[in-house]
């Protein structure tokens, strides 16, 4: 089908709108270069909104219902700011001394590009710092010290380092039509609706009418999820039913087990800790069901009730580490805690380290996806890249976006992401050599680490604009500088950090980068404010985490908290677990000849191969698109993000997916088309909205609804995590004869 003709507010020329179906649904073809930009309102609310976004986000992050507040809400809230603003601020024109330059505190009415602005400083507060997790692990799990401004170096500089080659990458991944970025329509309705002057339809409601409702209704509901029946966020029928049957409650529990017939009340659960289903597209979301159902109704069942690498002895789904009693592992007897050294005396008299049958799996897929990544971005976009490398200065691979933004802005020049790379470069060698070298890892590791992520940054990136599901490179971090340099857990972690998030980082930045190309934003404007907004958010994450490290006694250690304590940090226990396996103990004794799980290294070989018949399908049948749709590495992560997501999250996230992004897209496309992300945006913000209220105002003073009827956060199936090899004694569950 033709793309339809659209006429630009800024030209009387006919233009092809975005071959994107879901593009041209939502965004505008019109722009107004003339508006003001990096004013004082966007300056002041955008800075204000960063800095709340991320101490709201590390301080939630520690507790046991870790809560995710994206920049939706600060998007909402700063329209009405920056609105009272123009209204009541001077217009004079302030002179700054002894220089040219000079600022108005009001340049005029609130207007959309500022709050496109604004957002993205929030998208910066928004975005977590995975450096801290080691700041966390090493304090707080490890019971040791590292210095303050080395831990400040390692979190400024993992941020910033991917900024330096994201440039790079700007004529594939925003120029090009092709890669839309499906996240970014959320923001792009919610931004329309908000601004665009509509006409309530007879009968129905404006889009900003829809979107407070929305927010009202979400807003109002959370209450009970999250004050005063928690359990409604897991619900596992099948438990209540065989109370006393570990295998029906293995099956049947949606926080501890495959989730068969588990479902939850609660937005949270649906997106919390895979993002919105809305935002994903339809095909995407098939792919995750399929590789869901294959890997969590066949192939775990399957591998733990045949007992393969003795399995039985230790819970169906978990993200601790065991030894070969199935009791927890003893990190103290293999591990010199003064020198941050592995024992391998203490070792060998010890037990081997196992893992639970969906932590293998877990790490298993992440080889799969990442090997698959590879080969289907070089099989079914190898050829565009390549002609868009060649094409790149005939103005092909373009679209009224494009056009518009290169017709009025000028593009950031790339010397100023060449000085990001050189100096960010610089201080992460001081970060890793300084220090007394607290973070074990040489020059030469930050150097490979950063060779991984640009080689990694392109195919990743290709997958999350088409697709919006990210693969990650953590796994294959930790493999690496886990052979190369075993028995050194902080090296191993400063590393998968410099690794990992300089892909994520770019990624994010380049996101952020085809929104403003969407709302037509300048391109300097915009890697200002990221630039300054990541810096912002670095420093306020570090210090509230180094904060929170200091004054909450305990905070981490669940068996020395109070009973009830919220501070168990779910993530950086994870985050822990894997330092062990991959620095302590080490890849080695893991995955390679010394280690149970060799088997698991086939999953690199299955990642490989698992495109090519799709692509050979493909070209054998060019005239059947469904085939093209199939995606491996999206199939392969299917459940790749449990641990520490459970299944009910994926039974929720899957069933209202399928729901909107098919039955409703199909039927009703204009309903979708007008309300679909703002459905999104508003279901998010009232659940970040209440999480905020109820927590300053009660549960911060230990008042706890759930606590009157006894309903806490439970799925009630006791029995889901424990053991079904004969002999194995774990605490309240039973013995197997």
């Amino acid at each position: 089908m033709e793309p339809k003709k659209l006429i630009t507010e800024s030209s009387d020329e006919v233009v092809n709108d975005s071959p994107i179906e879901q593009v041209r649904l939502t965004v505008p073809t019109t722009d107004d270069p003339s508006l003001p930009c990096l004013t004082f309102r966007t300056w002041a609310l955008g800075i204000t909104s960063c800095a709340i976004l991320a101490f709201l986000n590390q301080f939630f992050g520690y507790r046991q219902n870790t809560l995710y507040i994206s920049s939706v809400s600060a998007q909402i809230l700063v329209l009405p700011l920056g609105k009272l603003m123009a209204a009541y601020f001077p217009t004079k024109i302030i002179q700054i001394p002894a220089t040219k330059w000079s600022f108005s505190l009001n340049p005029g009415p609130f207007n959309l590009k500022e709050h496109v602005l604004i957002t993205i400083f929030a998208n910066a507060g928004a975005t977590s710092v995975y450096a801290v997790s080691i700041i966390t692990i090493v304090k707080a799990f490890y019971g040791s010290q590292i210095h303050p401004l080395a831990a400040l170096l390692l979190t400024h500089t993992t941020q910033l380092l991917g900024y330096g080659w994201a440039g790079i990458f700007r004529k594939f991944l925003v120029d090009s039509p092709y890669m839309w970025w499906p996240s970014n329509l959320v923001q792009v309705s919610l931004f329309r609706a908000l601004h665009d002057v509509e006409k309530r339809p007879k009968g129905g409601l404006t889009r900003l009418q829809f979107f407070i409702v929305v927010l009202v209704s979400s807003f109002s509901y959370y209450i009970v999820p999250n004050y005063l029946f928690p359990s409604i966020t897991a619900l596992s029928f099948v438990c209540w039913i065989w109370k006393d049957s570990v295998t029906a409650q293995q099956l049947g529990s949606g926080l501890k087990g495959l989730g068969i017939g588990s479902f939850a009340l609660d937005w949270s659960t649906v997106a919390g800790f895979l993002g919105s289903p809305l935002a994903t597209p339809g095909f995407a979301v098939m792919n995750t069901l399929v590789g869901f159902m294959l890997i969590v109704y066949i192939a775990i069942p399957f591998c733990y009730w045949t007992d393969m690498f003795h399995v039985k002895r230790f819970p169906i789904f978990s993200s601790h580490l065991f030894d070969s009693d199935g009791q927890a592992y003893n990190l103290t007897r293999i591990f010199n805690k003064e020198t941050f050294d592995f024992n391998q005396q203490g070792y060998d008299h010890y037990s081997q380290v196992h893992l639970s049958i969906f932590f293998v799996f877990t790490y298993g897929l992440s080889f799969a996806t990442l090997a698959a990544t590879v080969t289907h971005v070089a099989l079914f976009h190898g050829r565009t890249i390549w002609e868009q490398t060649k094409g790149s200065f005939q103005e092909k691979f373009e679209d009224v976006h494009t056009r518009i933004m290169k017709k009025n802005y000028e593009p950031v020049p790339q010397w100023w992401f060449y000085t990001i790379l050189i100096v960010v470069l610089g201080l992460s060698l001081l970060a890793s050599e300084g220090f007394g070298r607290q973070l074990q890892l040489p020059y030469w590791g930050v150097i490979l680490a950063m060779a991984l992520a640009l080689t990694f940054t392109l195919p990743i990136a290709v997958i999350t604009a088409t697709t919006n599901q990210a693969p990650g490179i953590n796994v294959i971090s930790e493999l690496i500088i886990g052979y190369m340099y075993p028995g050194k857990p902080l090296a191993n972690v400063t590393f998968k950090t410099y690794g990992l998030i300089s892909v994520s980082q770019a990624i994010s930045f380049l996101a952020d980068f085809k929104l403003g190309h969407y709302m037509k934003i300048p391109p300097k404007s915009m890697f200002i404010v990221q630039l300054v907004g990541t810096v912002v958010a670095s420093s306020v994450y570090f210090g509230t985490a180094w904060w929170l490290l200091d004054t909450v006694d305990n905070i981490c250690n669940p068996s020395k908290l109070p009973e009830g304590s919220p501070w168990t940090c779910p993530g950086d226990d994870v985050f822990y677990s894997a330092s062990i396996i991959w620095g302590v103990v080490g890849p080695l004794r893991m995955f390679g000849k010394l280690g149970l799980y060799t088997n698991v290294n086939y999953f690199f070989l299955i990642g490989i191969l698992a495109p090519v018949p799709v692509w050979l399908l493909s070209r054998k049948f060019p005239d059947q698109e469904w085939i093209r749709l199939i995606n491996m590495p999206v199939l392969l992560s299917g459940s790749g993000g449990m641990p520490p997501a459970r299944a009910v999250n994926y039974i929720g996230w899957l069933s209202v997916g399928l729901f909107f992004n098919f039955y409703v897209y199909r039927k009703y496309k204009s309903w979708w088309a007008r309300h679909n992300y703002i459905l999104s945006a508003g279901l998010d913000a009232g659940v970040a909205f209440m999480a905020i209220l109820a927590y300053f105002t009660l549960q911060i003073r230990d008042i706890n609804g759930a606590n009157w009827w006894g309903l806490n956060l439970d799925d009630h199936c006791p029995l889901a995590h424990c053991p079904t090899a004969p002999g194995i004694q774990v605490p309240g569950c039973p013995v197997f004869q």
